[in-house]
């Protein structure tokens, strides 16, 4: 693989843009991996970047656009607030960097198609994360999907109950996005199982908009929520029907995650980190892996790939897709009609 200087890559030097939860994951991966180094970091604050460089043996730059054109860098890795994703991943591909960006790769689904035209143009990686893949939970579901015949049904809720809730631009729509956006695993852990989507219908609930909060991470989006719930039924072309809800705030009162699979010989229950099947056979457990160390995973993935040209799990193309049915979902809401869908 070539570097963004256009040499051949033996260490692979990485800029990361945000110094919060997802950045600290990646540059921890990072300082386990020989063939790669933590070169700059941007955020935010001036002090909480300084801090941040320093404990990981960077430098730390004003900007994410100094960052992006700091001397000799092979990959940046995009780990701030969602509305800036697909700017970032812009610049630094003009660049010719390699990138990696956390989901959704942008708020829409055309600037997310201009993005992937441009890595490919440029001949530069561009890998959207979606470590839901490598977790324990979707490794289970889709070893034991035959098991319970043909699918017809699947419910999938994630809740997350916050009191009060925190002030930052993950509750607010314009630097978050729509909630299946920002929250795409949800849509595309059903997608990568299921296949194509037919028909979204989605309800959307925000409850109490105002305007306290900074954003926490740059934020300075102009109105924030106490709380959401989401809900949308997929229709899928294979005939399975899907609900998916999601919701988060001071209108929760009871944290939940929980998927279940209906199939005309079983069904698959996973409630947090336990999962079981029920079919003819009785009422038994199925191994679930960890959900610990993904951001690792991925990162070590990334690596390898820009190394050796190993494939990686997960394209662009197919988080595209994703978004592009999480943003019929947000349609389906303003609308009140169910969206046909066909990208």
């Amino acid at each position: 693989m070539v570097s963004a200087a256009g040499g051949s890559l033996g260490e692979v030097r990485v800029g990361i843009v945000g110094t919060g939860f997802v950045a600290r994951r990646r540059a921890e991966a990072l300082q386990t991996m020989p063939s790669a180094r933590l070169v700059a970091v941007a955020g935010h604050s001036v002090a909480d970047t300084e801090t941040f460089a320093r404990q990981y043996g960077a430098v730390a730059v004003e900007t994410w656009q100094a960052l992006v054109d700091y001397p000799d860098l092979d990959l940046v890795m995009v780990c701030h607030i969602n509305s800036g994703h697909g700017e970032v991943a812009r610049a630094a591909l003009e660049r010719d960097r390699h990138v990696v960006v956390e989901y959704p790769l942008a708020l829409s689904a055309e600037a997310a198609q201009s993005l992937i035209a441009l890595a490919q143009t440029r001949h530069r990686l561009l890998h959207v994360e979606h470590i839901e893949l490598l977790g324990g939970t979707h490794r289970a579901l889709k070893a034991n999907l035959e098991a319970v015949g043909q699918p017809y049904y699947a419910r999938y809720c994630t809740l997350s109950p916050k009191h009060p809730a925190p002030q930052s631009w993950t509750y607010c729509p314009e630097l978050f996005g729509f909630p299946l956006v920002g929250a795409l695993s949800r849509l595309h852990r059903l997608i990568d199982c299921f296949g194509p989507v037919a028909r979204v219908f989605c309800q959307n609930f925000y409850g109490e908009v105002g305007e306290w909060g900074d954003g926490g991470d740059g934020g300075d989006g102009g109105g924030y929520y106490r709380s959401c719930l989401c809900t949308a039924q997929l229709e899928f072309a294979a005939g399975l029907v899907a609900e998916v809800t999601y919701g988060k705030g001071e209108g929760v009162w009871e944290a939940d995650r929980r998927l279940e699979v209906f199939g005309d010989r079983g069904a698959l229950y996973f409630d947090g980190d336990a999962g079981r099947i029920v079919d003819g056979q009785g009422d038994r457990p199925i191994a679930v892996g960890s959900r610990r160390g993904l951001f690792a995973a991925d990162t070590a993935q990334v690596i390898d790939h820009l190394l050796t040209g190993r494939s990686l799990y997960c394209t662009p193309e197919a988080s595209l897709y994703t978004l592009q049915v999480a943003i019929a979902a947000e349609r389906s809401a303003a609308t009140g009609q169910a969206i046909e869908f066909s990208p």
